[in-house]
C-alpha cells in the first residue's frame, strides 16, 4: 500500500510505483468516485479506448415514447 500527502492546494502526487503499475501519464484524466467512507480514483479511458464499448448492448428495454417526452 502506498501513501501520499494532500498539499495545501489539495494536490496529491501519485506514487511512482503506482504510476508505473497503471502506466499513468501526464495529462491523463482521472475520475474520483466517493464510495461509502472511501474515495476511488479511476483512470478515465480515452475516446479511442472507449470506442466500441457499447457494441452488442441490448436495446430492447428502451423506455416508452411517453416516458421519453418528459
Amino acid at each position: 500500500m502506498e501513501t501520499t500527502i494532500v498539499s495545501s492546494k489539495f494536490q496529491v502526487v501519485i506514487p511512482k510505483k503506482i504510476r508505473q503499475q497503471f502506466n499513468v501519464k501526464p495529462g491523463q484524466r482521472v475520475i474520483f468516485i466517493p464510495y461509502r467512507k472511501s474515495l476511488r480514483m479511476i483512470i478515465a479511458p480515452t475516446v479511442e479506448e472507449g470506442y466500441g464499448i457499447l457494441a452488442g448492448m441490448n436495446t430492447e428495454n428502451i423506455r416508452e415514447e411517453e416516458d421519453e417526452e418528459r
